[in-house]
């Protein structure tokens, strides 16, 4: 097994342990507890919807052809595409919203998977599908639907995803399922006619789908020019996954590091940051104005906080190159009791809270150092 859950086989139909499942996994209680707008979830609380999801999907021949890996990945997807509305319940003008449940609900899943040690490959395709599974209802309506797709098809295959939200179709109580359904036959389409169905969009290099992805109105298949003048790398990655260490066994070029500021002027991690970041943006600016390749060293967790180093790059033809380093959860919690700065367990766990990995819209070049062990 890839994932911590009971999957079905499709050759002896067993049935799925709900009842287990219900009592032994903390996520489930909040999700039976956990009450939806009755004009999309006519059939109740999530936990029940969760249900008929999963049941409707077993049955979906699409489902039941995939080799057993995948199907163990769309499975599970399914089983925790809600996860967050518990945490996201709102109750606004009379009706229950759930808003931004879908990439908070990928943080939460991310995070579970993480702690139980699945692979990290099978973890982000699993939390990849749970971000995305609202996208086919409503791509087809969207201003720019390629490029949604073509961002989306970077991390998640369409194919699956589309199996995951038909199933999220077909296991509700609603007043239109069909448009739901016609929407995601209009989704897998158009995908398929973009060439990113079952793999990523193709760009003819990477310079040109980083350029794609900054700037609005650009054609995908345009080749861009290239006149990047340096290497901007891009540490990322929890306190204690070992980013010093391996920045010095793998690179030697000057390093902008946040902890070396905080060190040097002895503030405290936890504190404002400001003053900080600004000191770092400034290192990074003469490196910059030089067109000399640098390292950025920082958490950068959240592709926001990426984002700001990206563009400060772009704005001097920098090339952005991601390293992300990809650290089981006990060898990062005794990694960081050994370091010399030891970071709070409480603010990692703020951390994690915001935990996104970069994918390839962000990059250049995105690397994934996976380091296991204890």
């Amino acid at each position: 097994m890839l994932l911590p859950f009971p999957c079905p086989d499709p050759s002896d139909s067993p049935s799925i342990p709900w009842d287990d499942l219900l009592q032994r996994e903390p996520w489930a209680a909040p999700m039976a507890a956990c009450p939806q707008d009755p004009e999309h979830h006519a059939e109740g609380d999530v936990w029940t919807h969760t249900r008929m999801v999963c049941d409707a999907l077993v049955r979906l021949p699409a489902w039941q052809a995939l080799p057993a890996d995948d199907r163990e990945v769309v499975f599970a997807a399914c089983l925790l595409h809600d996860i967050a509305k518990p945490i996201t319940t709102r109750i606004e003008d009379g009706r229950i919203r759930q808003p931004g449940h879908s990439p908070k609900g990928a943080i939460m899943v991310r995070e579970l998977l993480w702690r139980e040690g699945v692979a990290p490959a099978v973890r982000e395709r699993v939390a990849g599908l749970v971000r995305a599974h609202q996208i086919p209802f409503f791509l087809i309506e969207e201003q720019d639907p390629l490029r949604r797709a073509a961002a989306i098809s970077q991390s998640v295959r369409c194919d699956h995803l589309a199996l995951v939200t038909r199933a999220d179709a077909l296991g509700r109580i609603c007043k239109d399922p069909q448009r739901l359904l016609d929407n995601i036959d209009l989704f897998t389409e158009f995908c398929a006619e973009q060439g990113c169905l079952e793999r990523p969009f193709a760009f003819p290099s990477d310079h040109s789908r980083f350029t794609y992805f900054r700037t609005p109105g650009r054609d995908p298949r345009y080749l861009a020019h290239d006149d990047t003048r340096c290497e901007v790398v891009l540490m990322s990655g929890l306190p204690g996954s070992g980013k010093d260490t391996w920045i010095a066994r793998n690179l030697d070029l000057p390093v902008v590091s946040l902890d070396a500021i905080r060190e040097a002027h002895d503030l405290d991690p936890t504190g404002p940051q400001h003053a900080v970041v600004q000191a770092a943006r400034e290192q990074a600016r003469e490196h910059l104005r030089r067109g000399q390749s640098f390292v950025w060293n920082a958490t950068s967790l959240t592709r926001d906080l990426r984002n700001r180093v990206v563009e400060l790059a772009a704005a001097y033809n920098a090339r952005v190159r991601i390293i992300f380093l990809d650290t089981a959860y006990r060898r990062v919690l005794r990694q960081n009791r050994e370091r010399d700065a030891v970071v709070p367990l409480p603010a990692i766990q703020r951390m994690l809270r915001q935990w996104e990995p970069p994918d390839l819209t962000e990059a250049h070049r995105v690397d994934w150092i996976v380091q296991t062990g204890p």
